[in-house]
């Protein structure tokens, strides 16, 4: 079934269900129009160190005419960034993106095997790279086309005293920068310089260019990369402005950033929407660090925070965390994978605020769906679309289901991806004649509207033709207190076609296998139920955090 619209006025009122995507020509309007508005506010901060919008607009600037006349980057050109959440990110974004170049964004923990096929299948001529990760791109390189390295270091946006000591610590007491050598590189710092030197001359840019080659392993697996727009960025921080417009005072808020900025979720919601809103954007560099995020929201007003669920266990198992002063905190946003009702619950719990669900994916920009802001408890559900975005649910054989029945979504809407970089094969995979998305992605719509999601199609167990959703077998297990993380798979059986294994982190070392198996039979029905449980002291994750399915099995 097709949703209807007018649900969404509905269950939050004041949103409109469709709104002009296309009132800002570029995601570098946007910018330099947030940049005019709160030039002198706090914009970026990482390591104590605040930039103000005005200082990151000279430094894009510096960068912009440096990869201009320099480098001599022409439009469409693909430039690569290879860093965590420091200062030079937001930075390097959009400078790339004023220059009129194309952002290809790396996880910084590729191995050289998986950065030359993300370097060479997008066809980057350039990248900048923190220091800590330059061997591996060292690796890489002969094997490559690009063409100028940029060599950024922690310390380099800390100040002299401040980023001197940081650097030190980093190179010569913790080992983490590993040696390498890249003699033609320069350093980032240099590249301000140098482009300090030289005006930058303006690049015209629509909503029809081409602004992200985002990767992803999508609905069919090889890393590919998702062509996403100025169009499809703005339409999309739009789509989120008008969603979360009650909530939120332009310029007067403090968000914290520990989801990694090359995911497509932070990466949007951070960098784009809350730089349209003049927001203090504090970049976590390292989130695994649990203790020292602690110490981050401890010394900040916060007010917004986005997290997985397995930040949000994380955070609510450290014993820090609820002694923390939630008065200020307006909004928690969850995305990229399941959350699970017991982290949900116990959120509210401690910061009195719900965690509001939202859904998307890599070719959507990624918002397709969110939960309304005025719902102040844990739906269970992914929520409602956002303005101008139409969602069905289809069978097997095309066809639209009834409310309430399984299929897979399709999403249609002006944040929906071009197409997969070079691959028309694997595009027309996932796209109709209509303009509809495949996601990949078992769901199903309620009398009211609010999508639920049942699992990622692939990830889905049949169970002597039965079918198994591992959401829902994991979110079972969560329950029980002594289990501190779970992931479930399918794996072969010669009496059932499919058997289903658990993966379980212990919270409690008494934990047994019959303890999880008598727990289950309570919830589940009988071929639901794991025979097959193994014990570990952690489980594969994604770089924000989410279980990899494919990893355990």
């Amino acid at each position: 079934m097709a949703i209807e619209k007018i649900w969404l006025s509905s269950y939050q009122p004041g949103v409109r269900a469709d709104i002009d995507v296309r009132a800002c020509g570029s995601i570098i309007d946007v910018f330099q129009q947030s940049v005019r508005q709160f030039g002198s506010r706090p914009g970026f901060s990482n390591f104590g160190v605040t930039q103000t919008y005005a200082q990151t607009a000279s430094y894009v600037n510096q960068l912009s005419a440096f990869l201009q006349h320099q480098f001599g980057l022409k439009k469409g050109d693909r430039v690569a960034i290879m860093m965590p959440n420091v200062l030079q990110y937001p930075v390097a974004v959009f400078a790339i993106l004023q220059a009129g170049g194309v952002i290809v964004n790396v996880n910084p923990m590729y191995t050289p095997r998986e950065l030359v096929h993300q370097l060479n299948d997008s066809g980057a001529k350039a990248i900048i790279v923190l220091e800590n990760f330059a061997a591996t791109l060292q690796k890489a390189l002969p094997a490559t086309q690009i063409r100028q390295v940029i060599v950024a270091s922690m310390g380099d946006m800390l100040g002299s005293i401040k980023g001197r000591m940081i650097n030190f610590m980093l190179r010569r007491v913790k080992k983490a920068v590993p040696a390498y050598h890249l003699p033609h590189a320069i350093t980032f710092k240099q590249a301000l310089k140098r482009g300090k030197r030289q005006p930058f001359v303006p690049v015209p840019l629509s909503q029809d260019d081409l602004a992200l080659l985002q990767y992803t392993g999508g609905t069919t697996g090889v890393p590919k990369g998702a062509k996403l727009t100025h169009g499809n960025i703005v339409a999309n921080m739009a789509q989120a402005g008008e969603w979360i417009k009650s909530e939120l005072v332009e310029g007067q808020e403090v968000v914290v950033s520990p989801l990694p900025l090359y995911h497509i979720f932070s990466l949007t919601v951070n960098i784009m929407i809350f730089t349209k809103v003049g927001a203090k954007n504090i970049l976590i560099t390292n989130p695994r660090d649990i203790a020292g995020l602690v110490k981050t929201l401890r010394h900040n007003r916060i007010s917004v925070m986005g997290g997985v669920n397995t930040l949000f266990n994380a955070l609510l198992h450290h014993p820090d965390f609820a002694k923390l002063d939630f008065s200020s905190w307006k909004l928690t946003l969850g995305g990229g994978m399941a959350l699970q009702q017991s982290v949900a619950d116990e959120w509210q719990k401690v910061t009195h605020i719900p965690i509001i669900e939202a859904y998307g994916m890599t070719e959507t920009s990624p918002g397709v769906c969110a939960n309304p802001l005025n719902i102040r408890q844990h739906s269970g559900t992914a929520g409602l679309p956002i303005p101008n975005t139409d969602v069905e649910i289809r069978a097997e054989d095309g066809h639209v289901v009834a409310v309430g029945q399984a299929g897979e979504l399709w999403v249609k809407g002006p944040q929906v991806m071009q197409g997969y970089w070079n691959r028309p094969d694997e595009t027309a995979k996932v796209m109709d004649e209509r303009g509809y998305f495949a996601t990949g992605d078992i769901g199903k719509m309620d009398e009211k509207g609010f999508i639920q999601l049942v699992d990622r199609k692939k990830d889905m167990i049949v169970v002597s033709g039965f079918n198994v959703y591992p959401n829902e077998v994991e979110e079972v297990i969560a329950m029980m207190p002594q289990v501190l993380e779970v992931g479930c798979i399918g794996v072969p059986s010669e009496k059932s076609g499919e058997a289903i294994k658990l993966f379980v982190v212990k919270k409690d070392p008494a934990l047994t296998r019959e303890d999880i198996i008598t727990h289950a039979r309570q919830y589940l029905t009988a071929y639901k139920v794991p025979k097959d449980i193994e014990f570990r002291d952690e489980l594969p994750k994604s770089n924000v955090g989410k279980i990899l399915r494919k990893e355990l099995r």
